[in-house]
């Protein structure tokens, strides 16, 4: 049944990519246009719901989300890393606390009635022993007033939402769920961007913003043991992103071996050796997904997954471009786009570096 429905799902994600989402992803790179309209119909197509959980448990799931992620990304990367937010979001309060205030924006955030981002690199870093927590929560009666700020959360703007991790005053760490029209919280544009303009990445600066209990997804008791359980679904869904440039690199180099091919097979990188590597870690993304819908995956499995998707976007990108000639460089050609969203896909948390750095301290810790 399950089957059936990711088909389905699929087909609309691809129509809607095709006819609505493909004549607007130039301004979306170059001017900095933030998709709203797609990212709600994405939402009515399912593309988030494929996470919610069913009492069947047959639902599409991770796998669906992953590959309408993917069919956006092929198109438009920011797009992509967009949706990822979005279904990053639910993803996050499917795992929260059992609180009805959550279910319930789990519900519209999956609809795409209401937008949101997961601010958890900080918290990500945090717990790689990379950075401090830079939110403070101090607790008052009705739940925690949160101060501090975060320089890079993406999908947010008015009327959304945004989930962040606070240290708390007796030493405890807790993840919240805000409003960005919430009195105390105020939203800052950073610097220009390569890549990611369209993503509205803002800085978010909380002034003893009140967060009701209702509103904690993650009590400090269940910090640690939260995070781990939503990470490596967080992980993958972005990795989709990358595999959706990917084929949007292949793509590229498609249409121009239709021009030139005498002259592309001089280069590294050929079309079949760069889909044979992406058809590869599909397979692996496939089998991870399911185990860590389970809850059973191993997380090193997936940070090597994602590293992998990390540098074959590089790769993929520099080919598109090498392979499209002069015309790479024409700042209005998809392949000059997609060096730029690779390039993110590298950089965002986590980041290739992180991604190493973490793989090597987890092959060191396993038993001779």
């Amino acid at each position: 049944m399950h089957q059936a429905e990711s088909l389905a799902l699929l087909r609309r994600v691809d129509q809607r990519v095709r006819l609505q989402l493909s004549p607007l992803a130039a301004a979306i790179d170059q001017q900095g246009y933030y998709p709203e309209e797609i990212l709600r119909g994405l939402g009515e197509d399912g593309a988030y719901a494929a996470l919610l959980p069913t009492e069947a448990g047959d639902g599409p799931g991770l796998v669906a989300a992953m590959a309408a992620i993917a069919e956006v990304g092929a198109v438009c990367g920011s797009t992509a890393f967009l949706a990822w937010c979005q279904s990053a979001s639910v993803w996050l309060l499917r795992h929260a606390a059992p609180r009805a205030e959550l279910r319930s924006l789990m519900t519209e955030l999956a609809a795409g009635r209401r937008l949101g981002g997961p601010g958890l690199s900080n918290a990500i870093k945090h717990l790689a022993g990379l950075e401090p927590l830079r939110l403070h929560a101090e607790p008052c009666p009705s739940g925690y007033r949160i101060s501090g700020d975060l320089p890079w959360v993406s999908n947010i703007g008015g009327g959304h939402v945004f989930a962040a991790a606070a240290a708390a005053s007796d030493g405890g760490k807790l993840v919240f769920v805000a409003d960005c029209d919430a009195p105390g919280v105020r939203l800052c544009d950073g610097p220009p961007t390569a890549g990611m303009a369209g993503t509205r990445t803002l800085s978010v600066r909380l002034d003893k913003v009140l967060v009701p209990a209702e509103r904690v997804a993650a009590e400090p008791a269940d910090f640690a043991a939260f995070i781990r359980r939503v990470r490596p679904g967080f992980v993958l869904a972005q990795a989709a992103a990358g595999l959706g440039i990917v084929q949007g690199c292949l793509d590229d180099i498609q249409e121009a071996n239709l021009r030139d091919g005498e002259q592309n097979r001089w280069l590294d990188h050929s079309y079949q050796d760069l889909a044979a590597e992406l058809a590869d870690l599909w397979r692996e993304a496939k089998t991870l997904a399911p185990q860590a819908e389970a809850g059973q995956v191993q997380p090193l499995s997936v940070l090597r997954l994602r590293a992998a998707v990390g540098e074959l976007c590089l790769r993929a990108a520099m080919s598109a471009q090498l392979h499209a000639g002069a015309a790479g460089f024409l700042l209005s050609h998809s392949a000059q786009r997609r060096l730029r969203e690779a390039s993110f896909i590298a950089i965002v948390t986590p980041t290739l570096k992180q991604l190493r750095r973490e793989i090597d301290l987890a092959e060191q810790a396993q038993p001779a």
